[in-house]
């Protein structure tokens, strides 16, 4: 099965509202809001299927997406990107529907990441504008408007980040090394009792603890940058689609 005919099977059961493509072309794409999946474009490696998405809404008005990776003969159901709008029943239908409409591929979830900060991400953007208004609603400037503003507060969020990525690396060694200096003469000169040994595991764990310290800040400031750079990209891709909903129009 191909694209077009992964969008054909969804409209027998669902609305389909928007498309991503990945590195794919259908034969006569559905008349919709048609954009690139962002999150896998703005990689700069070749590693990822080429696969195509789609906003669907289905018969009680939940939003879902469903990710096609056509060599992989897989669907996935996304749940981060519609967070908040759909019910537990309506996915549990949604995944025995897909189960027997494609009966030949396997069905999975992609679900939300406490790592990637998924939750934290679809707050942000839920706060602004939701993915509803974006596919289905009916004041676009308004919509336009809140898209706008998410932007700007996802431009702020990357560079709130940048400032802890730059403490990270610009304060970390050279105190670590003061530190570390610092140490080694009080250690060895107010402990003396204590032992070569002891002196030396003394030095080295207080670094250690310094180290592990800073380590985490660095690396919590890689993530919100990532979280940060998630945001603006879901910014982009509302964007995207409420551009093309008035091409369409």
């Amino acid at each position: 099965m191909d694209s077009q005919g992964f969008f054909d099977g969804l409209n027998g059961f669902s609305t389909l509202l928007a498309i991503k493509l990945y590195r794919l072309q259908p034969e006569a794409p559905p008349q919709v809001p048609s954009l690139p999946c962002l999150d896998h474009e703005a990689m700069l490696h070749e590693g990822i299927s080429p696969h195509a998405a789609a906003y669907v809404q289905d018969r009680s008005g939940n939003l879902h997406e469903v990710v096609f990776f056509p060599e992989q003969r897989r669907l996935e159901v996304d749940v981060v990107s519609t967070m908040g709008e759909c019910t537990p029943e309506s996915h549990e239908r949604l995944l025995a529907t897909l189960r027997s409409s494609f009966p030949n591929h396997r069905v999975a979830v992609a679900g939300a990441s406490w790592l990637r900060g998924d939750r934290r991400v679809a707050k942000a953007c839920r706060a602004q504008v939701t993915l509803r208004d974006v596919l289905t609603g009916d004041n676009l400037d308004r919509t336009k408007v809140a898209i706008d503003r998410l932007q700007t507060i996802s431009s702020l969020m990357e560079k709130e980040s940048r400032v802890a990525s730059w403490g990270a690396r610009t304060v970390m060694t050279p105190f670590l090394a003061v530190a570390g200096f610092l140490t080694y003469q009080v250690a060895g000169r107010f402990i003396p009792r204590l032992g070569s040994d002891s002196v030396a595991v003394i030095r080295y764990g207080i670094i250690g603890v310094l180290g592990a310290f800073f380590l985490y800040y660095g690396l919590k400031a890689v993530h919100l940058t990532q979280m940060a750079n998630r945001v603006w990209k879901r910014a982009a891709e509302y964007g995207l689609i409420l551009n093309e909903r008035r091409r369409l129009s």
